[in-house]
């Protein structure tokens, strides 16, 4: 890893897979621990959530780049490339899919809270989706940190 785009490669791994870690398994749980108001804990998870897929998008347009020209049509052929492959497409499917049904959810619930609603069994469903593809994503990142580190 001599070269500069390597090393920023390996800071970019490191933002993406460090922001999935904090926000989904640090912040996230602290605001609904530490907030008495549910709606509202959750409202500051799904802006962080939001956050971290831009961080997401980003870093994958960066490292699918910098593999594609530093190793041209071999990089197609590296597990390191198809793992942010992956990666993206969970980002982008909770990012315009999951989330958008769930804040639809919640909006049709108010002035209630969406758990609080005929909505609840619906929400719950969706968010267990979306959590059970964070935490896909989350190991996924795990790997990625391996692999960015003997490539």
């Amino acid at each position: 890893m001599a070269n500069w785009s390597d090393k920023l490669a390996l800071v970019v791994v490191t933002l993406w897979v460090g922001a999935l870690w904090t926000t989904g398994y640090v912040v996230a749980p602290a605001l609904f621990h530490h907030l008495q108001d549910r709606q509202l804990a959750g409202n500051l998870a799904g802006e962080l959530f939001t956050l971290v897929a831009y961080i997401g998008f980003a870093s994958a347009f960066y490292l699918l780049l910098q593999r594609l020209l530093r190793f041209g049509s071999q990089a197609l052929k590296q597990g390191f490339f198809w793992i942010v492959i992956l990666m993206l497409l969970l980002t982008l499917a909770g990012h315009f899919g999951i989330q958008p049904l769930m804040a639809a959810l919640k909006a049709q619930a108010l002035p209630a809270d969406v758990m609080n609603s005929v909505f609840a069994s619906r929400f719950k469903t969706w968010h267990g989706i979306s959590s059970v593809a964070y935490l896909i994503q989350s190991l996924l990142g795990l790997v990625l940190v391996l692999k960015a580190r003997t490539s």
